[in-house]
């Protein structure tokens, strides 16, 4: 596995590629790798000859300069699973190298895809990440990138920033992994604490109550938002963020749902913010609830 430092170095290397007739897939990262990233790797693997993984913490996506000083760093155990997943390269820029002095551009999209949920709760955060991916599909040159579902929004803006600046990648979206617990897989997860955890999955508790009473005929978004409400703020340092009912056609939130939409939660537990959503014509969330 190729470990590559430099912007020169990523694109000499994807530049061999290419001559080669090769296809590069790709899966950026912030590292505190999972099981989740793993079989985004995968994916990038079957449509794809070589899979170049970045690691970096990209600082212009974080509102909150505590939750970025607090994000997970584990370098080490993430370079032995990329090399155990078979990753071909690993791109890993220094934030000097991303952002030197003097940096003053930015991508930022306006319109439906980023005035609600995430968008609206942390000011400025998908600026950073348009950014910087905008930056790394310059770098990594690939032909496919991989994206998981748990950031749903984020793959949608991603898309979308592609299409309308043409940059010729094909964005794939990868399923949401979760734990046997039920909890959706993600590297904030590192930081809940055994007791922290427990409220934790209240989230998707939440969630999967609020998909069950659509399936039984409930459809006022309120209503269906109450049960995420209702299981989150029974317990002390638990905040909602937001709980919206949003659809995919036109990224719209609804008050009255249908099966083109989907509940998304975000919560601070115990200060540390986790997001989750369920389609509410989908599959169910396996986790446990109580009768």
């Amino acid at each position: 596995m190729d470990q590559l430092q430099t912007i020169d170095d990523q694109r000499a290397w994807s530049r061999a590629v290419h001559m080669a007739g090769k296809r590069i897939g790709f899966v950026p990262t912030m590292g505190a790798l999972h099981e989740g990233h793993i079989s985004l790797i995968a994916k990038a693997r079957a449509k794809s000859d070589v899979v170049v993984v970045s690691v970096f913490v990209n600082p212009t996506q974080f509102d909150n300069p505590e939750d970025f000083a607090k994000y997970p760093i584990t370098l080490d155990d993430d370079l032995a699973k990329l090399k155990a997943a078979g990753v071909d390269a690993v791109f890993l820029p220094t934030k000097e190298a991303m952002f030197p002095d003097g940096y003053c551009t930015f991508v930022e999209l306006v319109g439906p895809l980023t005035d609600k949920m995430c968008g609206a709760a942390r000011p400025g955060h998908f600026r950073g990440v348009a950014t910087v991916v905008t930056k790394l599909f310059n770098i990594v040159q690939p032909d496919v990138a991989v994206f998981g579902e748990k950031d749903l929004q984020q793959v949608l803006i991603i898309n979308r920033m592609a299409k309308d600046l043409d940059i010729p990648v094909e964005v794939v979206v990868g399923d949401t992994l979760r734990e046997q617990d039920g909890l959706a897989m993600s590297s904030r997860n590192r930081r809940l604490s055994p007791a922290s955890r427990q409220k934790a999955l209240d989230l998707p508790k939440g969630l999967e109550l609020a998909r069950r009473a659509y399936k039984q005929g409930e459809s006022t978004s309120l209503k269906l938002c109450e049960f995420v409400y209702n299981e989150l703020l029974i317990h002390e340092g638990v905040e909602v963020d937001y709980c919206d009912v949003i659809s995919l056609r036109g990224f719209e939130e609804k008050d009255i749902a249908d099966d083109t939409c989907f509940i998304a939660a975000a919560a601070f537990v115990d200060g540390v913010r986790l997001i989750d959503h369920v389609h509410l014509a989908g599959p169910a969330i396996s986790v446990a609830i109580d009768d």
